[in-house]
């Protein structure tokens, strides 16, 4: 069975329903929780490589000092042509290890179930291309991507964050929002501090489950299509 690395970087930031799908696609998952002092590898033996979210900037070393053995497993996945995905921070990660800018508190918030755009760069693109012109994900984020890494494919934007998802080379990608997440993620949200911010937690939560059956086809058919990548490597 095909074998995938999983950088989990919090507690509560698992692989989730994306990757149920992964393991319903063939691939095992070897999950190493980093946050919690897991040692990752020192060079990746894996058909692919997944990096989850989490409350940090790709290089913030001082806190989250699992991070640099992260980018240098990426890039040397990256290198060899091994299939990436990263998710919010995993994406980031991805981003500038490429050659791409990361700023921390850049731009407007994004919290919940967000419209994205597909954009035409998309069409020909191994997990994009097909997808519905206009979809919604789970964001939670203000630190983001503020230039794509060189020959970068710009996939996916949205109103507030331009770059919500792109491919470096031919099989590594990087999105800025959640699609392991499904509308209970945005209900475990500590309402409180959603008020401090101006936002109202039940219409979050209200409008993530509504949007929350279009949300799950997609990103289970960009899960299957990335498991029959790394099967495939």
């Amino acid at each position: 069975m095909a074998r995938l690395l999983v950088v989990q970087n919090h507690r509560g930031g698992g692989p989730g329903r994306f990757g149920d799908r992964l393991v319903a696609g063939g691939v095992s998952l070897d999950v190493v929780h980093a946050y919690a002092g897991a040692a990752l590898p020192r060079r990746a033996a894996h058909d692919g490589v997944l990096v989850l979210g989490g409350g940090y900037l790709p290089d913030d070393d001082a806190r989250a000092p699992w991070l640099a053995q992260t980018r240098v497993l990426v890039a040397e996945a990256v290198e060899r042509g091994t299939p990436v995905f990263g998710i919010c921070l995993g994406g980031q990660l991805l981003a500038q290890v490429a050659g791409g800018t990361v700023r921390g508190r850049h731009g407007e918030p994004e919290f919940g179930s967000t419209p994205l755009t597909l954009r035409p760069e998309a069409g020909a693109d191994p997990l994009f291309a097909g997808l519905p012109e206009r979809v919604t994900a789970i964001e939670h984020h203000q630190d983001a991507v503020t230039a794509l890494p060189p020959g970068a494919v710009w996939l996916m934007s949205s109103e507030r964050c331009p770059y919500q998802a792109f491919r470096v080379g031919e099989r590594a990608w990087g999105v800025q929002f959640h699609p392991e997440a499904g509308s209970d993620r945005v209900g475990s949200w500590d309402a409180d501090r959603l008020r401090a911010r101006g936002l109202d937690p039940v219409e979050l939560a209200r409008r993530a489950e509504r949007d929350e059956p279009a949300a799950e086809a997609v990103w289970r058919e960009v899960a299957g299509r990335f498991a029959a990548l790394v099967v495939g490597s």
